[in-house]
């Protein structure tokens, strides 16, 4: 369907495909984290109409691969396949070009005025949920509700910590206190960063630039945490997620690495500690969209505070340079189209 885009965020991962960190075609469109409004639906499109406020996952499933037919739609081969190995649509094609020339889409190329997205990745939005705010929902909470939820199971009571207090960082220490976390603690050099962390939820605060971390979460709990998520992609912070861990704890990495970085762990305390290291990425679309949406017209997401910095279509680059200069302290978003409501 082609969607009218209202808003798109700043995310990390299109940080990396610009710096040559994570390897994609180019040229290229960026922004994978949209909301907006319907303009035209295709064939067999039934579940939104144009004039409808949605929402986008930035994972594409195809729902019919061998991963998609087992509910396993974060893993759907053809989107992998076709959309980050090639840039590309289900079909095999972008729809953009420049200059007679194919342009890759990354999921769906959000940072435009318009985009096209598969059906399986539109959701609609309730009268509550701010139309630009969502755009946070399709990768960001997406991403958090995938680690706490999905991979890690998060149990009331259980003891959190989570590295790295960017947008994604902030989203899952959000949800682990939804979830029922008795302890969640932030983790990261930044006390601006950390204040916010503070602000939606995280009842402890360790700046690891200036504290040692594991020792500090001991000296909180008496013990390592029950699990410890990784919202960067650096060797230092997987490696510190791991130290934090309580025997049999779970590490769940959340954050996408650089190209040819690789996890360095002691291999005795791993067995001999049970410890679990566990990858996180996205989640199923059509069952985590609908629940992270109900979450936000509920409330219990607070979008508003999760979005800290605001920036017009024109500023999209000063956006990026933000977030490369660690200066956006939660979520970025880029209002593309503030008409639209």
């Amino acid at each position: 369907m082609l969607v009218d885009v209202a808003a798109c965020g700043v995310c990390h991962t299109d940080l990396h495909v610009m710096k040559d960190e994570v390897a994609f075609p180019t040229p290229a469109v960026l922004g994978h984290e949209v909301s907006g409004v319907v303009r035209e639906v295709g064939e067999g499109i039934t579940h939104v109409a144009p004039g409808d406020r949605v929402a986008c996952s930035f994972i594409m499933p195809c729902g019919t691969c061998r991963h998609c037919e087992k509910g396993l739609e974060d893993l759907c081969e053809t989107f992998f396949q076709q959309n980050r190995l090639a840039g590309h649509l289900y079909d095999g094609t972008t729809r953009y070009s420049r200059d007679g020339e194919d342009v890759a889409m990354y999921s769906m190329g959000g940072h435009a005025r318009s985009c096209v997205v598969p059906g399986r990745a539109v959701f609609p939005l309730p009268g509550e949920v701010p139309l630009h705010d969502a755009a946070i929902l399709g990768c960001s909470l997406f991403t958090g509700f995938g680690a706490v939820r999905g991979v890690a199971d998060v149990q009331p009571g259980e003891n959190v910590a989570v590295v790295a207090t960017g947008g994604v960082g902030l989203s899952i220490i959000h949800l682990a206190r939804a979830a029922g976390a008795q302890r969640v603690i932030a983790v990261d050099i930044d006390d601006e960063k950390l204040a916010l962390a503070a602000e939606l939820g995280a009842t402890d605060v360790i700046n690891s630039a200036t504290q040692d971390a594991a020792d500090e979460v001991r000296r909180l709990l008496g013990h390592g945490v029950d699990v410890a998520f990784e919202a960067l992609g650096s060797v230092a912070t997987v490696s510190l997620a791991v130290d934090l861990l309580d025997d049999g704890g779970r590490a769940v990495l959340a954050g996408i690495a650089p190209a040819g970085q690789t996890l360095d762990v002691e291999i005795a305390k791993l067995v001999r500690r049970k410890l679990r290291i566990l990858g996180s990425f996205g989640a199923p679309a059509s069952t985590t969209m609908p629940e992270v949406i109900r979450l936000a017209a509920e409330g219990t997401i607070d979008l508003e505070r999760l979005i800290t910095d605001r920036f017009t279509f024109e500023e999209t680059a000063e956006a990026y340079r933000k977030l490369n200069g660690r200066e956006i302290r939660g979520r970025g978003l880029v209002v593309v189209r503030p008409e639209l409501r």
